[in-house]
């Protein structure tokens, strides 16, 4: 069993001391699935490098106790940790793209852990990481175990990340959202492999993630999560089925689906508290819609409310006592039908025909000059103001090169041909101030936050550097002022504006990003997985301020995602993608209900469906 017990995280920051870790408690069974649930910040990244020894420079242990099958973790020389560390207990990070080495092959660093945990060797290592890639779904891994990551597409690299965690058989698995830049195929394929190990080795699973229909579907117990502390503790069955919490309630009523579309999602009001705040009562609260009045003035503890059901809540404790009054706060969940901005006929906002991107490739030395490759191969649809078009398919299918090369961020890249039409003018043929101006007009959302996002510069000086060069009618007032009213748009605290990236979450990283985005106040953005890194409890604040905008604003989104719910819930349109071309096309309901490609039939076959109970 690996059991943490009253674990106490420290770390010294800017603000202050902040308690990453506030008394938590959690033990994993060999052969156990354990989701850890929450929103992004609440501390489930934390403990999985609390659990490895890998907490950052600023970081230290105040109290409690790490074990593995009841050797202390805490007390082993850092020799013996390294021993632990991949071969015992293995980690799939969060951010495949600042997790793998750069300038190392994708096939050497699985090799290097195949090496470092089992006595394999050279070419017999080598072929059991060409297995691990074929396993985990690399397409053509003979090639592809030469590749250098930035070869890979976002999903790719996830899967690699994946085999170099699996490839030495560890005995447990952290898994810190481990498919969330998977398409709904692979990620079918990953959850598949991942409980064929569990029953041949008995691995046991700390899945971290903000799926819920993933942890419905593989997990045996669920953990929530709240500002450092764990909040709800149940078998998974009796989570989903009965959740106790009224942060659990919301978060399952947050999720996007085809029966709540047309009205805003369940999106809870505030944020996660910083944890540099000494907290006197229950720390959920300030955001809480059945708050009771001694609340604010006492914490509770974490008690039994049924068969292996733990709840901290006074709810439980206190079943009599009436709501506090929250005057003047707005309920969580409204029900008020959204407007339809789209526009039924006339000109399309963005008519894209005939779009091909090929990228040159150095072959090996047998080949005489570069190798082609056709990312894109002949694309076409068009979009209208106040639409939203969704670009479905799996990773690698040249879905998010399309949305790039419309923005023109290929240009010194790769070949690419065809029209990309906004507002009947040739994005292909801009230059200068033109190209300039659409810039304005078009932005995007990167897929990877932490790449996007220039570490060198405060959170306010990313937001407003898009504000100077694109709106130098705005003066520095007027500037502040939208950054304000930016970072309450996408959920962050003011005090944001003055950090830095490296300081947030995966999940807060993605808001700034979006925040980024929508500053100019464009009418087309692309949306690359804008939601992909985000907890269900943002996604519906996005997903609402999205819509919002939407219907406010009259912009146009090509929405490109693996998340069939989010599609579902959100687009007019969807496109499906395979092998660079699209293959199937039409509205919303004709698409996910009445299939007609067997590649898209085999898609939607592959989407987790949350069990209630």
């Amino acid at each position: 069993m690996l059991e943490i017990d009253d674990l106490q995280v420290h770390l010294q920051a800017e603000a202050g001391l902040v308690k990453a870790l506030d008394g938590l408690a959690l033990a994993l069974s060999r052969g156990e699935t354990f989701a850890l649930v929450g929103e992004s910040g609440c501390g489930k990244s934390m403990t999985a490098l609390a659990l490895m020894r890998l907490l950052p420079e600023n970081g230290r242990y105040a109290g409690g106790s790490v074990r593995l099958e009841g050797q202390s973790l805490l007390a082993l020389p850092e020799g013996r940790m390294r021993e632990v560390r991949g071969g015992r207990v293995a980690m799939i990070f969060q951010e495949p793209a600042t997790s793998l080495n750069p300038v190392m092959r994708v096939g050497d660093q699985i090799v290097e852990a195949i090496e470092a945990h089992t006595p394999l060797r050279g070419k017999a290592a080598r072929a059991r990481a060409l297995d691990w890639l074929r396993r985990v779904g690399i397409p053509a891994p003979e090639r592809r175990i030469d590749d250098y990551p930035f070869h890979l597409s976002g999903g790719q690299k996830q899967r690699v990340m994946i085999a170099i965690a699996l490839a030495a058989e560890p005995d447990y698995l952290i898994a810190d959202e481990p498919t969330t830049a998977l398409d709904v195929t692979i990620q079918a394929q990953i959850l598949d492999l991942m409980r064929d190990l569990q029953r041949e080795r008995q691995l046991g699973v700390l899945l971290i993630t903000h799926d819920l229909a993933v942890v419905s579907g593989m997990a045996h117990r669920v953990a929530l999560m709240y500002a450092g502390q764990i909040i709800e503790v149940a078998p998974a069955a009796e989570f989903f089925a009965r959740p106790r919490h009224p942060y659990a309630r919301l978060l399952l009523q947050a999720l996007p689906e085809a029966a709540r579309r047309g009205e805003p999602l369940a999106a809870i009001p505030g944020t996660v508290p910083p944890l540099w705040l000494s907290f006197e009562g229950c720390r959920f609260a300030p955001r809480c819609d059945r708050a009771l009045s001694r609340c604010a003035g006492a914490a509770p503890a974490l008690t039994e409310e049924g068969p292996r059901h733990q709840v901290r809540c006074w709810l439980y404790s206190q079943p009599g006592e009436a709501a506090a009054p929250r005057p003047g706060e707005p309920p969580p969940v409204r029900s008020t039908e959204l407007g339809v901005a789209a526009e039924q006929g006339g000109e399309p906002l963005l008519d894209v025909r005939d779009l091909r991107v090929r990228f040159r490739l150095k072959g090996a030395w047998l080949h005489r000059g570069p190798r082609r490759f056709d990312a894109v191969d002949g694309v076409s649809f068009q979009l209208r103001a106040g639409q939203t078009l969704a670009l479905v398919g799996e990773s690698g299918c040249g879905k998010t090169t399309s949305g790039k090369a419309i923005v023109q961020l290929l240009r010194r890249q790769a070949e690419v041909s065809g029209q990309a039409l906004f507002q009947g003018r040739d994005l292909f043929g801009l230059h200068g101030e033109a190209l300039l101006q659409a810039r304005r007009q078009v932005q995007i959302i990167f897929q990877d936050p932490f790449a996007s996002l220039n570490p060198r510069l405060r959170v306010a000086e990313v937001l407003e550097e898009g504000l100077i060069a694109l709106r130098p009618d705005l003066d520095a007032g007027q500037r502040q002022a939208r950054l304000l009213r930016l970072v309450d748009q996408v959920g962050l605290r003011r005090d944001a504006l003055q950090r830095w990236p490296h300081e947030f979450s995966g999940g807060q990283r993605q808001r700034i990003a979006i925040a980024r985005a929508l500053a100019v106040e464009p009418q087309l953005i692309v949306c690359d997985e804008p939601t992909s890194a985000l907890d269900v409890s943002v996604q519906a604040q996005i997903l609402n301020l999205l819509r919002d905008l939407q219907r406010e604003q009259g912009l146009a989104y090509l929405f490109i995602t693996h998340n069939i719910g989010v599609v579902d819930y959100i687009a007019d349109e969807v496109a499906v993608m395979q092998a660079g071309r699209i293959v199937e096309q039409g509205s919303r309901d004709d698409v996910l209900t009445r299939p007609r490609e067997d590649f898209t039939k085999t898609l939607l076959a592959a989407v987790p469906r949350l069990r209630h109970g």
